[in-house]
């Protein structure tokens, strides 16, 4: 006689001769099987149990219907939370942690617009949008399974944030100064060239290794030859590919630096660095060479778009190495470049103006503002 053997199925005769067996698999729901192995009901029951949808991690733990048990499935789900970039799923499970730590119990289908206001108002502003954003995504989750019957976060309104330029541009000082204190050959110099010389973010950084560069187009400026580019990589943030050449400047700081097997950029124990830790380490650099607070590893990232701005670059052409989505922010770089530009052509202009009218020379003639006769009057009575 044959024994059949099923995944998942535990079976036991209790005192009165009757046997019973139940569908055990971790991570699913316990089931009862009817019948006898290999009838219809039992192979019918079997088949269902094991197409069955895995219980979200936690639920057992979470009174049903409640903000907890919520949060629980959203964590599980695949295409409303596993489908996001890694940092925003670090935010967001920070957030809603927080969330079923002081709200767990209330359920979640009795959630007021009030009880999200409540919520809101208790942060600060930048804090509070961080939040609303996540729990309007955890809502939309819940409304899409029957949880609740409305969105909850729909008319609630933020205040308006007060105009900012976000972090603080380094300038080219700035970059000099943590230069001189950290020479080439050092782990926070090649740390200073990745972000001035990719123009990427702290998370893509931390990810740049040895298996990122390859041969690729050969490009020619003048003396120098550029053919090793960063390949195959993508912005953690956006998803956006990019294949950037090496700077000539990168290239010498790379060649004269010990860096790790996978990553660039290693902890003293060799392994990657994760953007936390990374941003507290550049932090302690940056100690080190007398920066202000404000210089942090982002602002390179603005500085080298201000800088390929101040040589002609257009929007596409930065966005090309940033990975912008929207060019709205890279032109930003591009008016203040220009800015420039035509302020130092404005006070050369000004200044060779008056140089030849002093000179009696008529070539260039420059006409300053007029004076009014109210203003005139003015510097007769103090001059009197």
């Amino acid at each position: 006689m044959t024994n059949i053997r099923l995944r998942y199925v535990q079976a036991w005769v209790d005192c009165e001769g009757r046997a019973h067996h139940y569908f055990r698999r971790p991570g699913f729901p316990r089931v009862r099987l009817p019948g006898l192995p290999g009838s219809a009901e039992f192979n019918r029951a079997y088949e269902i149990a094991m197409a069955a949808t895995p219980m979200p991690i936690g639920v057992k733990r979470h009174k049903p219907g409640s903000i907890a048990a919520a949060v629980a499935a959203y964590f599980d789900s695949t295409l409303y939370f596993g489908s996001k970039a890694k940092g925003t799923q670090t935010m967001r499970r920070g957030i809603l942690e927080r969330l079923r730590e002081e709200h767990g119990e209330v359920s979640v289908a009795s959630m007021p617009p009030q009880f999200i206001i409540a919520v809101l108002e208790k942060k600060r502003p930048h804090a509070a949008r961080n939040w609303f954003k996540t729990i309007r995504a955890f809502c939309q989750f819940c409304l899409a399974k029957g949880l609740i019957k409305s969105d909850p976060t729909q008319g609630v309104k933020l205040p308006k944030l007060k105009k900012s330029d976000g972090h603080h541009t380094w300038t080219a000082d700035e970059v000099a100064q943590f230069e001189v204190c950290h020479p080439i050959g050092s782990k926070a110099r090649l740390a200073l060239a990745l972000g001035v010389y990719t123009l990427q973010r702290r998370g893509d950084v931390v990810q740049m290794g040895r298996q990122h560069i390859g041969s690729g187009e050969v490009i020619k400026v003048g003396a120098l030859t550029i053919d090793r580019w960063l390949r195959s990589m993508k912005q953690q943030k956006t998803g956006t590919p990019y294949h950037l050449p090496i700077f000539p400047q990168l290239q010498a700081i790379l060649d004269a630096t010990p860096t790790g097997h996978l990553t660039f950029l290693v902890t003293k124990s060799g392994q990657p660095y994760n953007p936390g830790d990374f941003s507290e380490q550049f932090r302690a650099w940056c100690d080190e060479a007398g920066l202000p607070q404000r210089c942090v590893f982002h602002g390179l990232r603005k500085y080298g778009c201000v800088w390929f701005a101040e040589k002609g670059c257009g929007a596409p052409e930065i966005a090309s190495w940033s990975g912008h989505m929207s060019l709205r922010e890279v032109e930003r770089y591009i008016r203040e470049a220009n800015q420039k530009k035509l302020a130092r052509n404005a006070i050369v202009r000004v200044l060779s103006a008056d140089a030849a009218e002093q000179n009696g020379s008529k070539s260039v003639k420059l006409e300053r503002p007029k004076v009014s006769n109210k203003l005139k009057r003015l510097k007769k009575k103090t001059a009197g």
